[in-house]
Order: structure tokens, then C-alpha cells, then sequence
């Protein structure tokens, strides 16, 4: 496990996340990175700065949830950021039920947690009659039961959680859904290259595009895609300025953009579009063989 996130540290051992220490992204952080020390951020802006500002070298940044979807205003922020995806890190999302010390699951009167959270682990709520309360996120809602010292208040999240804040684990994988996984993308200032596309090293492309104002133009622009065999993995549309005319798409694909059959789909993709950025070139992460039924993560 990574250091504890109230440790000081020099910045280039810092990676960055979105929220209170114990948050699902400090549990991801401290899982990939533990020889780093994680920095708690108060918004995903906020997380984004602190690596564009060197006050951290990284951020671990969630993008979807099997279970919740998308994260609302990461694919606005990710281009605006001018930071780099450099890994994906796929998380098991195991919720616990925590309380003080002393408390018991027959006790608990409220439960309180992030709206995803709550809605997640609706059976459990329902067997035990308790009034979910929603809260910003999943680690503040422990801190506040913890400073409270109430035995009838309960919260749902992580068990990193509930060690830091000192509460103890009334019950473990309380999630309805078995599948409960969250994907983070990794962020840094400078991109790293991860070379070229081997039976050993799968390759992931990230990037953002609009297409222009022309019959079928979104059709022509994916058709490079097709053509040359490129496997898209996520096409994802939002609005931009303000116009519900201007739509931005996100967008990934297997593959490394210097690698032929992407190249040439990118180049059949810049005449229908406008402003091609890529986000990130990285390796796609193990689970994705797994989550296809190809092999263990």
C-alpha cells in the first residue's frame, strides 16, 4: 500500500486524485503506484492542475463505471487539461458498510454515501430499512460518521475507508452487481510512447474530434475505421459552447497511430472532421482480455 496521503512528500512522488483520503481513486492510486504518496484533491479540476502545476507528476483520474456509466464532466476537463493519458488502471469496486466501533448493522438508522454509492447497494439498503443519505463522496461520508460518534449512522465505502477514519466493517461486497468495476485513466504532463503494437504489448488511442456540417459527415468519418479493420472501443458524443449543434466526440481505438491501419484511418478521418487531438497512446490494460473472456487480470 502507498504512503499515506497526509505524508509530505516531494512532488514528483506525488499522483493525484479527486477527493478524501480512502476515496476509491486513493485506493486505485496506492494500488498501481505504492511506492508514491497520493494527494487528496477537492474537485477533478483541481487534480488536473495539481500535475499541470507540478505539485504532483500524476493524476488517477475515473472515466466509467460498469455499473454508474461515464463520469459526468471528465470528457470536458480531459481536453481542456493539456495533460496526457499515459495508462488505464481498471478497479474493482468492493463497498463495505462502515460504523463506529461498537456499532451494529440492527443499530443503524441512516446510511450515508455518494449518490452512486447508494444506488449501487439498493438491496442491501432495503433489507436493512435504513434512509440513505447522500453525500458528495464515499470517504467524506465515513470521515463525517467517524467525527459524528453516532452508532446509528452508517456509511458505504471503501475499506481503505474505514481504516483510515478508524470505523469498523459491518459487512463486506455489499454492492449489488458483481461486475462493479471502475476504469481510471492515468494523467501526466509529458506523453510517453509505448511503441508500437506487439502480441505482447496491445495498444490504446484516445482522442477527441468534431466532424464538420455535412450530410452523413460522422458516417464518413468512421468509415476509416471500418476499411481498415480498426477496432473502436468507445464512441462517446457531448455538447460544447453552449450550441446543441456542436457536438465534440470521444473516441478510442485499438492500436498505435503510427501503426498502418490506424494511420491511414486518422488520415480518412481528418477530411470529414475538425480539431483531431489525441489524448493518449498507452497500453491497454489486462482486464480488457479478461472483461472479453480472454484471459485473467
Amino acid at each position: 500500500m502507498s504512503k499515506s496521503s497526509s505524508q509530505n512528500s516531494e512532488p514528483e512522488n506525488l499522483i493525484a486524485f479527486q477527493g478524501e483520503p480512502g476515496a476509491y481513486s486513493d485506493l486505485a492510486a496506492r494500488q498501481v503506484f505504492p511506492e508514491m504518496t497520493t494527494l487528496p484533491c477537492a474537485a477533478f479540476e483541481d487534480a488536473f492542475a495539481a500535475v499541470s502545476q507540478c505539485r504532483a507528476r500524476l493524476a488517477m483520474i475515473p472515466i466509467e463505471n460498469s455499473v454508474a456509466g461515464r463520469v459526468a464532466d471528465i470528457h470536458h476537463l480531459l481536453p481542456e487539461s493539456d495533460l496526457h493519458i499515459i495508462g488505464e488502471h481498471f478497479q474493482r469496486v468492493d463497498h463495505h458498510l462502515l460504523a463506529i466501533k461498537g456499532a451494529t448493522i440492527e443499530g443503524l438508522i441512516r446510511v450515508h454515501s455518494h449518490v452512486h454509492a447508494l444506488s449501487q447497494c439498493r438491496k442491501l439498503i432495503r433489507e436493512l430499512g435504513v434512509e440513505p443519505v447522500i453525500h458528495a463522496d464515499t470517504a467524506g461520508s465515513a470521515a463525517m460518521i467517524a467525527g459524528m460518534g453516532d452508532p446509528t449512522q452508517g456509511a458505504i465505502a471503501s475499506k481503505l475507508a474505514g481504516e483510515i477514519y478508524g470505523l469498523q466493517s459491518l459487512r463486506a461486497n455489499i454492492e449489488d452487481a458483481e461486475h462493479n468495476t471502475t476504469r481510471f485513466l492515468i494523467m501526466a504532463r509529458e506523453a510517453i510512447d509505448p511503441g508500437l503494437e506487439s502480441e505482447d504489448n496491445k495498444i490504446i488511442t484516445s482522442f477527441i474530434f468534431r466532424v464538420k456540417n455535412i450530410p452523413a459527415a460522422l458516417y464518413k468519418a468512421l468509415g476509416g475505421f471500418a476499411s481498415n479493420s480498426v477496432n473502436m472501443t468507445k464512441l462517446e458524443s457531448y455538447l460544447v459552447g453552449g450550441s446543441f449543434q456542436a457536438a465534440q466526440f470521444y473516441a478510442e481505438v485499438e492500436g498505435h497511430p503510427e501503426s498502418p491501419a490506424l494511420k491511414r484511418a486518422l488520415e480518412e478521418l481528418n477530411f470529414f472532421t475538425h480539431e483531431v487531438k489525441i489524448l493518449g497512446v498507452y497500453p491497454a490494460h489486462p482486464f480488457r482480455e479478461h472483461d472479453n473472456g480472454g484471459g485473467e487480470d
